[in-house]
């Protein structure tokens, strides 16, 4: 799983960072909201950390930014500040946790891992882009018509329409959904295969894009 972490004291950045590979996350470290902004809209991650008293941009303007583009991704704020308003006020800007400093790593990584494994919670049960949508409960792709998905096929559709025009390698996808699978290049290639035939099935006007082996990005049909 992916993570973002915002945070502009260099060593606790380094600290949480290592903590968090070593749990097998994959972490990218930033050092202020601004920053923080700018790769949550140019990558999809599975949870967002941010510091709330940043240079350039707080966390509370930065997740402001971030829930404004429609990006859903669960945010975790962690704060030197420890009254109730300014929780409070974390919570109201658009975070869903919130961590007083100073806090035991133990308890920071037991907070991700409840985030992570209830991801599902913060995300919608139907996606719709371009008149295409995805109901992950009934397991539906639909646009003219409509066709039943798999499930490894509705995760690969969801990382997809909540992330249209944005690429993602073979090993990127071989890492978020065949983690814990013996899998290749030509596992992705069969499931991108899969779903861009059930995306002309149902007359979407989507398609991805890519070569096997290489990078993959579901874009609207006109624009290709």
């Amino acid at each position: 799983m992916k993570i973002l972490l915002a945070e502009d004291e260099t060593d606790l950045a380094e600290v949480i960072k290592a903590m968090l590979e070593h749990s097998s996350y994959t972490v990218d470290a930033v050092e202020n909201g601004a920053l923080a902004v700018e790769h949550a809209r140019s990558n999809a991650y599975d949870l967002i950390i941010l510091d709330i008293m940043m240079p350039v941009m707080t966390g509370l303007e930065a997740v402001k930014e971030i829930r404004a583009h429609g990006i859903l991704t669960p945010v975790l704020f962690l704060s030197a500040k420890a009254e109730v308003d300014d929780r409070i006020n974390g919570l109201d800007a658009g975070a869903d946790d919130y961590l007083t400093k100073p806090f035991a790593m133990g308890e920071l990584l037991a907070r991700v891992r409840a985030m992570t494994r209830r991801r599902a919670d913060y995300s919608p049960r139907v996606i719709t882009l371009h008149e295409v949508s995805l109901d992950t409960e009934k397991a539906e792709l639909s646009c003219k018509n409509t066709i039943s998905l798999a499930a490894k096929e509705i995760r690969l559709m969801e990382l997809f329409m909540n992330n249209p025009d944005l690429e993602f390698t073979t090993d990127d996808l071989l890492e978020r959904f065949w983690h814990d699978e013996k899998a290749d290049s030509d596992a992705v290639w069969m499931y991108i295969s899969f779903l861009r035939n059930k995306l002309k099935s149902v007359g979407a006007p989507l398609a991805i894009i890519g070569e096997e082996g290489g990078s993959y990005c579901l874009r609207k049909a006109s624009l290709i």
